[in-house]
């Protein structure tokens, strides 16, 4: 294994009694604001398995005029490796500015669980997205060839626009699952039953469930998303989730 990591960003690697390597992001920063700027670029070799996640929420703070963050994240995937890419929630601060994208290259034969929750402002402190920047594209590609993309693009009243029944009708977090796998199709009517009403469940492809969960806040989201991430992970999903 190649590892080279500097500024504020860590890996972990925790024991674990199981096939797959563990590995935990941490931000020891404590969150991203305005000017900063993350990448990571990873690349798992043929037959691999591999689960990241993050030690806790990420959190969007407040920026200063001007001031956009970013995090660029690359992960190429080899045909038989599978990873599973199970970051935990971000949290958007009131002007909070943040620019993200993830780029999955997946080879013929490889395998992907992802999931990107997001949260809305602090519901507990009553905190309203009245003047946020927030650009979010996400890319899955196989062999190039694009296989599921998906963009979110927040300025300003984002509280005012999440209202609007067509974009999230007040909800104020979501997640979005992707699961590329052969037996995606199977797994689709046990998922679909699970979901609540505020949530749905399609295929794009064969081998390919796409979901999208939308919930009141924050623990009401963890409390569908966290049945449905153990029925996806056969119930290996990581410890810290649960912390």
């Amino acid at each position: 294994m190649d590892l080279r990591q500097s500024g504020s960003t860590r890996l972990v690697f925790p024991r674990v009694h199981r096939l797959d390597a563990e590995v935990i992001l941490v931000n020891t920063a404590g969150g991203i604001t305005g000017g900063d700027s993350f990448s990571l670029e990873l690349a798992l070799a043929a037959r691999a398995r591999l689960t990241l996640t993050t030690q806790a929420a990420e959190r969007a703070y407040r920026a200063q005029p001007n001031e956009i963050g970013s995090v660029d994240t690359r992960i190429d995937v080899a045909s038989g490796a599978r990873l599973n890419w199970l970051p935990q929630e971000l949290i958007l601060f009131e002007r909070s500015a943040l620019r993200r994208r993830l780029h999955i290259d997946l080879a013929p034969g490889a395998e992907l669980l992802m999931v990107e929750p997001v949260v809305f402002g602090r519901a507990a402190m009553g905190e309203t997205l009245r003047d946020i920047f927030f650009h979010d594209r996400i890319r899955i590609t196989r062999d190039g060839t694009p296989l599921y993309i998906d963009a979110m693009r927040l300025s300003g009243d984002a509280s005012g626009q999440l209202r609007r029944p067509a974009i999230a009708n007040g909800a104020g977090a979501m997640a979005s699952v992707v699961l590329v796998h052969p037996g995606a199709a199977g797994r689709l009517p046990r998922i679909r039953a699970a979901l609540p009403a505020t949530a749905g469940a399609s295929l794009i492809a064969p081998d390919t469930l796409v979901l999208r969960l939308l919930a009141e806040d924050s623990f009401a989201l963890r409390r569908s998303l966290l049945p449905l991430l153990d029925h996806l992970t056969d119930n290996t999903l990581p410890t810290s989730w649960r912390l």
